[in-house]
């Protein structure tokens, strides 16, 4: 069994935000928080997006790999972290990859971009492909996409056959709004840091072997910070999540994928399919769950920092 990264010193939410941060409103009028580190001068901005109920902590450990190779931003999706709520209605996959091409455009307006993204945070990476594919190629100089999907989650199993049978009803709009509704009640008698929310988060984001009670708890704490009517406002984007047509765009580029074989969110397979579609160097992790980049950093900063090797050796082109 690998030797396990340390457990990263998460910040917390409470208190001022840390130096080296900005806000960035969208055109809709979300405030966005955003957080600068590495060398300001390097010719290579890296931005990386964060996981469905996580923030941009999570990204802790490969915030120290980088930050000698490159200018990182790093963000909070809305409803998350530090950043505002959105109307139900914008609790898209197709509005966080909009978000991600305005936080683009006002913090790194000019030079090579990398971007990177953990699970939800990849969708919007592959969402802002569909939607401006002009950057890529361009702006855009390469892809890193960990334990992430680009459609089909619930397909099979119990739960898809249920999510099948209420679109074929028609009931798929009231069972989410019902959803929606209960999430303010289930948030009033929370109990953050219960054994059962521990049990949870270990049985669903780790893996075969790479848990241990610290990076559990870390992990459970992270998730509970996001409030269960933002987790289901969200829930609807993941149902009918297909970015498929995205990933002929990401052809243009270097793209690495990151997969753990025990990863039960976004299962290995769809790294994989992702992967093929666009002949990106696939990097599969024994025994890893969907926490790869906190379990598994060495594997995942050594494929990131390949990643930027490969693309220090090509000729590119800045917009």
């Amino acid at each position: 069994m690998p030797t396990p990264p340390p457990v990263p010193t998460i910040p917390p939410l409470s208190g001022p935000p840390p130096p080296g941060s900005r806000t960035v409103r969208t055109d809709d009028g979300i405030d966005l928080h955003v957080e600068l580190d590495g060398d300001a001068d390097a010719p290579l901005t890296v931005v990386l997006s964060h996981g469905f109920t996580a923030r941009l902590a999570e990204w802790q450990l490969q915030r120290a790999a980088l930050k000698d190779r490159a200018r990182l931003v790093l963000w909070d999706q809305r409803g998350h972290g530090r950043s505002g709520w959105t109307p139900l209605t914008q609790a898209t996959i197709d509005r966080t990859g909009r978000d991600l091409g305005q936080v683009l455009d006002a913090v790194a307006p000019t030079g090579p971009v990398v971007l990177a993204g953990h699970s939800m945070g990849g969708m919007s990476v592959l969402a802002l492909a569909r939607r401006r594919p002009e950057l890529f190629g361009d702006r855009v100089v390469g892809v890193f996409l960990l334990a992430t999907s680009a459609g089909g989650l619930v397909e099979t199993g119990v739960l898809g056959r249920l999510v099948a049978l209420i679109r074929r009803t028609g009931l798929l709009p009231l069972y989410l709004r019902g959803v929606q509704l209960v999430a303010p009640v289930l948030e009033r008698f929370r109990w953050r840091g219960s054994p059962l929310g521990r049990w949870f988060t270990r049985r669903q984001l780790f893996g075969r072997d790479d848990a241990d009670p610290a990076r559990v708890a870390l992990v459970q704490r992270l998730l509970e910070e996001t409030p269960y009517p933002v987790v289901a406002a969200f829930y609807a984007t993941f149902l009918d999540h297909d970015e498929t047509t995205a990933l002929e765009v990401l052809r243009r580029v270097p793209v690495t994928v990151v997969a753990g074989t025990h990863d039960r969110l976004t299962p290995a397979g769809h790294g994989r399919r992702i992967a093929e579609a666009v002949g990106a160097e696939l990097v599969v992790v024994p025994g890893a769950g969907h926490s790869v980049n906190l379990t598994r950093a060495a594997v995942v900063d050594r494929a990131f920092l390949e990643l930027l090797d490969r693309l220090d050796e090509a000729p590119r082109r800045a917009g």
